[in-house]
């Protein structure tokens, strides 16, 4: 049973030099399951692991109740370029010679040696984790992010029409980590930067932070309001733009490919920056479009993340952008937190390649589209009918009848054990669009919530 991986991992290599050679055509159908595994003398389970392992490199696609297809090719490995460095002269310089190890003797290195490091007992946990090889559990890894799972995310953004090299890709700690990194790096007290309204209510927060004077744009179901957007360029002259534009947190709303068209036109003519945060995009249907693909990461920086399709617990997050970007990002990670979880993405790379994160994101996706169809039609129930039912995240925004306070109704939920997100906590303006809640569709069904919003807000 040990050595069903490395036999796995056999056949997966052979596969894909197959095709890199050519001897496996794109668009051919690779043997099934049980010919294969007749074939290379395993088991079943050997042969699903193998192909689970050559999907993760991209260079097969599973179809659904039909096998497995050869695609094209798809080659990320970074060119191997000697890496440009100073001596350790300042400070940033000597936290990348830190994590990178140029230099055989290291006396002016901030930690005793890995051998002095060395535990048994750590050391399993790493590779039973998937952590790397010996030793790499007890090293700060590259500050760039563990390389093998950058490949993994180059890989799926390419499903996503978007182009980003495994160096045009930054390793964070989820995604709120990630858009703390770019807020650093471009805003300084008083600074103007749009976001949407009602929007992420922690990226309110980082900028009321940095002292930045935060300007909102409002969002409506098809996306931002072009001509309040333009306005606010043209009257601010903002640098960045912080959007969500598929499955919205608060709204569960998806920006149209017109709004979206009409937001890069707007930014292109007024120098805007726009970084787009795709929490949901590994649930998302392939077809989804994405600003950072109309835009090849030009005037776009794209933020994603593990953290709301694995588990909270595991904070992972990346951005994609231009390599300059990306290096300064990078210093900026080295000087606030050092380095990332070189465990962490070891368990989420061993997920991709043995096809375990992809199978859970498939029941994932089937199992969140029920949930939020179910949510609507529990709403419409007890006479909640105004909420637009959500395009593939997780919340659903219900408008309330005029007239309720809802903040009374948030503490006399609290008094009886129901936790409530109010939309003032959303919003930049206390208007009508602040009165509704954000409700999560895996708890929208619940019996105690629809009677007390029967009770409370509909009678």
């Amino acid at each position: 049973m040990s050595q069903q991986p490395a036999r796995a991992q056999q056949i997966a290599d052979k596969m894909v030099s197959q095709i890199e050679q050519g001897d496996l055509a794109a668009g051919s159908r690779l043997p099934s399951i049980r010919s294969a595994a007749e074939t290379f003398g395993v088991s079943k389970n050997t042969i699903i692991d193998a192909y689970d392992r050559v999907v993760a490199t991209g260079h097969v696609r599973p179809r659904r109740g039909s096998g497995f297809y050869v695609e094209a090719a798809r080659p990320v490995r970074p060119d191997a370029q000697p890496e440009h460095f100073t001596e350790a002269v300042d400070l940033v310089s000597l936290l990348r010679e830190q994590l990178n190890q140029h230099y055989e003797v290291r006396a002016g290195d901030g930690r005793l040696p890995t051998s002095w490091m060395d535990n048994a007992d750590i050391r399993r946990l790493f590779k039973r984790m998937g952590g790397g090889s010996d030793g790499d559990g007890f090293e700060y890894g590259n500050p760039q992010g563990l390389i093998e799972l950058r490949e993994d995310i180059s890989r799926t953004m390419l499903d996503r029409a978007i182009s980003a090299h495994p160096d045009q890709i930054l390793m964070t700690f989820g995604a709120n980590h990630a858009l703390d990194l770019i807020v650093r790096h471009f805003v300084e007290a008083q600074d103007p930067v749009l976001v949407e309204t009602p929007g992420y209510y922690p990226m309110f927060g980082k900028l009321r932070l940095q002292r930045a004077q935060t300007i909102g744009i409002p969002r409506g179901p098809e996306g931002l309001d072009i001509d309040r957007l333009e306005q606010a360029c043209r009257t601010n002259r903002p640098r960045l733009l912080f959007v969500q534009p598929m499955a919205h947190n608060p709204t569960g709303t998806s920006m149209s490919l017109q709004n979206m068209h009409a937001v890069l036109r707007i930014a292109e003519q007024h120098d805007l920056t726009i970084i787009e945060d795709d929490p949901f995009g590994d649930i998302l249907p392939r077809s989804t479009p994405h600003l950072a693909s109309l835009d090849a990461l030009n005037r776009v920086i794209y933020v994603g993340t593990f953290s709301k399709t694995l588990s909270a617990s595991l904070r992972c997050g990346y951005i994609a952008a231009n390599r300059k970007l990306i290096n300064s990002l990078t210093d900026i990670k080295m000087l606030t937190v050092v380095n990332g979880s070189t465990a962490i993405e070891g368990i989420i790379h061993e997920m991709i390649i043995r096809g375990r994160y992809r199978r859970h994101m498939t029941r994932l996706r089937d199992r969140v589209a029920k949930a939020g169809a179910d949510a609507i039609s529990a709403l419409s129930s007890i006479g909640l009918n105004r909420a637009h039912p959500p395009t593939g995240g997780y919340y659903i925004w219900c408008p309330l009848p005029e007239g309720v306070d809802m903040v009374e109704l948030a503490h006399k939920a609290s008094r009886q054990g129901i936790f409530l997100a109010p939309g003032h906590l959303f919003t930049l303006s206390d208007d009508e669009t602040s009165r509704a809640l954000r409700i999560n569709i895996a708890h929208a069904r619940n019996p105690r919530l629809l009677e007390f919003l029967r009770k409370e807000v509909v009678a």
